[in-house]
This record gives C-alpha cells, structure tokens and sequence, in this order.
C-alpha cells in the first residue's frame, strides 16, 4: 500500500543551501537510474520534429533537456511546475492539445484522487502518457538509504525514502488509468524504477 508523507525538498525555500544540495543530488540521481533513457525509448517510436511535449512537475527543466538528447532532433518542451507558477491541474484542464505528456518523479506525490483527476486529464489532452516513477520494492527501500555513499544529504536522504513508500509497483497506474482504446504498459525499467506508457489506439 502506498504511504504518502510530505517531502522536505517540497518545503524549502527554493534558495535554501539544503535546497540547492539536494537539487544537485536529485540530478545525479536522475542520471544513475537513466530515467531521461527510458522516457526517450518511449517517445522514440512516436517522435516527430517538433512535437510538442508537456513536462508535468518538471523542477528546473533538466530532465527534457537530457531527453532531448537521446531523440532523433528537436521537440517543443512546455515545463509545467509550481516554480514556474502552474498548476498541473489548471494546466491540463486548458483546451489546447499535446503530443505526448511526461513525468518524472512526479506522480507519486498525488493522493489517489488527485492521481485519477491528473491520468483522467492527461487521457484526454495527449495521445501519448509516460512515466517514470519510483519503485515501491524493499530493493528501491533498501538502495534509497545508501544514498549517503554518493554524497547526497539529508533532504534527498530523508526524501528517497518517502518517495519509495509512495511509489508504484504492479499495474497500480494501469488501474487509475482512464477507460478507453488505449495500449498500457507498466513495468520495472530498473530496479528502482516504475515505468509506465500509455498510447492511444
């Protein structure tokens, strides 16, 4: 069962010196379990020059810009974050539609009903949904308490933690998946790592 409690990074000020440490961390981390490689290898088979991709919950932009580099050419990236001053929601409920929507580490800080209002939204503005989410195995548990051994500090420490707790495993976002003529796929891309894709038709 998933256990949602807040994370500390969510509660600093962005200029925070703890803040900034964990930022870094949370990019290193990034690269180590190839999360920019799995959203690429999905988007691949449907990539087009231009195709215009909303990033939900996309921090400081970094993961599309490495995704961008495991594709064929240039994509139209729309970064949608609290920082930036959008509301995920707000954003999704817009009229205007997309070629494909992506999330990193995003979607398991949603309670169960806000996660089935986003997935409804997002079936409805892009034919295309990824995912990379944590892994709520006790490897994923018992690797996020090493994070010491890289140099991570105490807020990426305290938040891999509870950010495992309220990963996914199974076909838990298949299930909170919108019905309709869609192809669904949710499996491990790593050990520590949720990959789903959902595809129209």
């Amino acid at each position: 069962m998933r256990i949602l409690e807040t994370e500390w990074l969510d509660s600093l000020p962005a200029s925070d010196p703890r803040a900034e440490h964990a930022r870094r961390d949370l990019r290193r981390v990034n690269t180590l379990m190839g999360n920019a490689r799995h959203i690429a290898a999905a988007l691949r088979p449907h990539w087009r020059e231009g195709m215009r991709i909303a990033d939900l919950g996309a921090g400081d932009g970094s993961l599309m810009r490495a995704v961008v580099r495991h594709l064929p050419g240039p994509i139209q990236a729309i970064s949608v974050d609290k920082s930036n001053g959008i509301d995920v929601l707000d954003y999704l409920r817009r009229p205007e539609k997309l070629d494909a929507i992506v999330c990193n580490l995003f979607l398991h800080h949603l309670d169960a009903d806000v996660l089935s209002d986003v997935l409804a939204l997002a079936a409805e503005r892009a034919p295309l949904f990824v995912a990379c989410e944590p892994r709520r195995a006790r490897i994923a548990l018992q690797a996020s308490r090493m994070l010491w051994v890289l140099g991570c500090n105490e807020v990426t420490r305290h938040d891999a933690v509870v950010s495992v707790r309220a990963g996914f495993t199974g076909n838990e976002l298949s299930a909170a998946w919108p019905p309709g003529d869609w192809k669904l796929e949710e499996r491990v891309a790593w050990p520590f790592t949720h990959l789903f894709v959902a595809h129209e038709g």
